[in-house]
């Protein structure tokens, strides 16, 4: 088993702006594991806010052995996690891009697409969410109604934002959600929160700082009106555990686990823990978010729009009609490398 990495830029359709910062690309790494027959990809996408660059990645990827050992003991999909858990600490994008990789490379050789192989049905996805970047409330109306979405997420976190909801909630009668990214203070939140509750929400990611999750819980028992969805604060499966009572739900991404496998034990963590369950994405292209989607079966919301987000995606598979997901039915993750 043979690994390689490349770096790759993908250029955004729109400035992409959220309380955390803005920008017009984002630097990403696409993997590869192959042997003589079958080759899996991976993505890892750099978020300078969960502390990956595009050079770590690559760091970390390139200081990991060229040649893999014992590929017949890693294609049993039974030892995957075993293979994974000697990695050395680091990226956990890098990671991700390895368990994205090897799920594919598995798929094709076992001639099954991934989410077959997990026991799950693709009917089941939930339909995803389009994101509206931050911006003026007029502008963020405007692509919102342009989007003709059934599902939209309103990036907040600015003086403007209840003017923002209101012009979004008069431009469609889309199903909205907001996420703050962390913008708000306890003091903001307890302010805003009643007046968004008039605009009929499904939910708010992440009102409160990264690691608040006395906040979170202080919030959540003042019973605003709005479900309450952990994101930048739950990694892992051990995170989803510590925010019980905390939240109603939690934002789960490849991205952040480090990959598929633990991304399913943080899945089935929080529906014993009787939260619901939103699969998500960074900027990535199709490949990583058809990766996603392969276990969005178990999820109750998706917000898996990474591929409409950006101008040059390097790879094909995925489809959407309007906001329902379509995989495809090849093995693997059932996506081609195009360019």
């Amino acid at each position: 088993m043979k690994l390689a990495c490349q770096p790759i830029t993908l250029d955004l359709r729109t400035t992409f702006r959220i309380a955390h910062g803005a920008s017009d690309q984002r630097f990403n790494v696409i993997s590869s594991l192959a042997d003589e027959e079958w080759i899996g990809y991976g993505e890892a996408a750099a978020v300078s806010y969960h502390g990956e660059t595009q050079a770590g990645i690559l760091d970390y990827l390139s200081g990991l052995k060229n040649t893999l050992a014992d590929p017949e003991k890693i294609s049993d999909p039974f030892l995957v996690e075993e293979f994974l858990n000697q990695l050395p600490q680091g990226s956990q994008a890098a990671k991700a891009s390895l368990d994205i990789a090897l799920h594919d490379w598995i798929g094709k050789k076992l001639g099954q697409p991934v989410y077959r192989l997990l026991g799950l049905e693709p009917q089941n996805i939930p339909e995803t969410s389009f994101t509206i970047a931050m911006d003026t409330p007029e502008l963020m109306a405007e692509r919102a109604r342009e989007s003709k979405w059934p599902v939209i997420k309103i990036k907040l976190g600015s003086p403007d934002d209840e003017a923002i909801v209101s012009a979004i909630r008069n431009a469609t009668d889309a199903r909205l959600r907001v996420d703050a990214n962390a913008g708000w203070s306890r003091d903001a939140a307890i302010k805003i929160i009643p007046r968004l509750a008039e605009y009929n929400l499904e939910f708010i990611e992440q009102p409160l700082p990264v690691g608040d999750i006395e906040g979170l819980k202080w919030l959540r028992s003042k019973n605003l009106g709005i479900p309450i969805f952990a994101d930048e604060s739950v990694k892992s499966s051990h995170d989803v555990a510590r925010h019980v009572g905390a939240v109603d739900g939690v934002v789960i991404k490849l991205m952040k686990t480090g990959g598929i496998r633990e991304a399913l034990q943080a899945i089935h963590t929080a529906r014993a823990l009787d939260m619901q369950i939103m699969i998500g994405c960074m900027v990535e292209s199709s490949l990583g978010v058809s990766a996603a989607a392969h276990i969005a079966p178990l999820c109750d919301y998706a917000d898996l729009d990474g591929p409409l987000l950006i101008r040059n995606d390097p790879f094909n598979g995925i489809h959407y009609d309007e906001a329902k997901i379509i995989i495809s039915e090849e093995p693997g993750l059932g996506v081609q490398l195009v360019s």
